[in-house]
């Protein structure tokens, strides 16, 4: 067994936490409760999915997962810290160092070359222009886009701007990386690389992934399935 395997089979540390989450949103008169009392907890270097039906409350708890929200009541601890009361400057600042997001969409900025989108993330942590520039081709050249570095977004199909995207998420080594149906739109070539390329960052880097997603083979491919239904945990499955 490679020492990488034993390293992953060690206790982890919990480094994402919900205890008895609520989001909850007022539409016009009325509220309506995304999520209702979640308790869930993501150890270090885990690969975790999570599906649900449309309206199960998969974006919401991905976004408060993100920093990109806070609940209306309960706590949400990331590497110990309770994020849940964060003013917006300060969870810009923890997700800018601890997350790196993975989009449907892609989110790339269009008037950006590939190279430069990588190198946005480092730029916002005040990184050394010239390591920023090294470490963004090294990240691009990783995705087998070496040779796309000057290309502007409309200038790549979908999943070369999805490997663009995840070059990006990778750029301050972040701790969790979160996807938004990562496979979404794509062709089945592109869609195997990127489900092989997050599960390798997993097993061989330690890294935690959460991915969000309808897609129940993709789901397969993480240790637990967090399954949602109108807002709460329905259930987890172990998959391995």
């Amino acid at each position: 067994m490679a020492s990488a395997d034993i390293a992953h089979k060690k206790p982890k540390k919990t480094l994402l936490q919900f205890k008895n989450v609520w989001k909850t949103y007022q539409m016009g008169t009325v509220k309506v409760s995304a999520l209702q009392g979640i308790n869930l907890s993501i150890g270090s270097g885990e690969f975790i999915a999570v599906t649900g039906k449309s309206g199960s409350g998969k974006s919401t708890m991905m976004n408060l997962m993100g920093c990109l929200d806070t609940p209306s009541k309960g706590s949400i601890f990331l590497d110990g810290q309770d994020i849940a009361g964060l003013s917006e400057s300060n969870l810009a600042s923890v997700r800018g160092k601890k997350i790196g997001f993975i989009f449907q969409q892609f989110n790339l900025i269009p008037t950006l070359t590939a190279l430069q989108n990588v190198i946005l993330p480092l730029e916002l942590q005040d990184a050394d222009q010239t390591v920023a520039e090294k470490k963004a081709m090294q990240l691009l050249t990783m995705v087998g886009l070496g040779d796309r570095i000057d290309h502007l977004p409309s200038q790549l199909s979908g999943g070369q701007m999805q490997r663009v995207a995840i070059a990006r998420a990778l750029a301050v080594n972040p701790e969790i990386i979160l996807a938004d149906e990562p496979t979404g739109n794509l062709d089945s070539t592109t869609e195997k690389f990127i489900i092989d390329f997050l599960s390798k960052l997993h097993k061989d880097h330690g890294k935690t992934i959460i991915i969000v997603t309808h897609e129940e083979d993709l789901a397969k491919r993480a240790e637990r399935i967090v399954r949602l239904k109108d807002g709460q945990v329905e259930r987890i499955v172990e998959v391995r």
